[in-house]
């Protein structure tokens, strides 16, 4: 029989009102992450418009789109359904040749189309709330826990 430990764990302290308080905070008042969001964002829009992304760059545009989906969702932009869906597209259609060949080159609708959909995605940053953020992320996950994702690489493009 195993000698048991005199290590008993202390239990996490949770502050109820700082989460409360930190879900009501916009999501634009936490400057640095907006920024450090942004510029990860727009250099991978950036390489993938020079024809100089790679699986990285296209992953972090994926992970943007996903949340600008999840976002429009649940409600925020939803006047612009066309672009969302043009940018979904788009991003498809640029990986799954990627995929093929090995390099990610946009046409140039896709190209406005990626545009269009960035822009939505900075300006959904600015509208909502850390509380919107971790729903629309836990929407995101919950979409690829249950295989309802479009997948960019399938038997049939590899």
């Amino acid at each position: 029989m195993r000698k048991r430990s005199k290590y008993k764990p202390r239990p996490v302290l949770l502050n109820p009102m700082g989460y409360v308080i930190e879900s009501m905070t916009p999501v634009s008042q936490h400057e640095s992450f907006l920024i450090d969001v942004k510029i990860k964002t727009h250099m991978a829009l950036a390489n993938m418009t020079q024809g100089k992304a790679v699986r990285e760059d296209v992953d972090t545009l994926i992970e943007a789109v996903n949340v600008v989906e999840a976002l429009y969702r649940m409600g925020f932009g939803t006047e612009y359904g066309d672009e969302m869906r043009n940018g979904l597209d788009a991003l498809h259609s640029v990986g799954v040749r990627g995929a093929k060949s090995g390099r990610f080159i946009l046409r140039s609708q896709e190209m406005k189309a990626l545009n269009a959909i960035i822009d939505l995605h900075d300006a959904q940053l600015e509208a909502i709330t850390w509380k919107d953020m971790e729903r629309a992320y836990k929407l995101v996950l919950e979409e690829f826990r249950q295989k309802k994702v479009i997948p960019i690489v399938t038997k049939e493009t590899v």
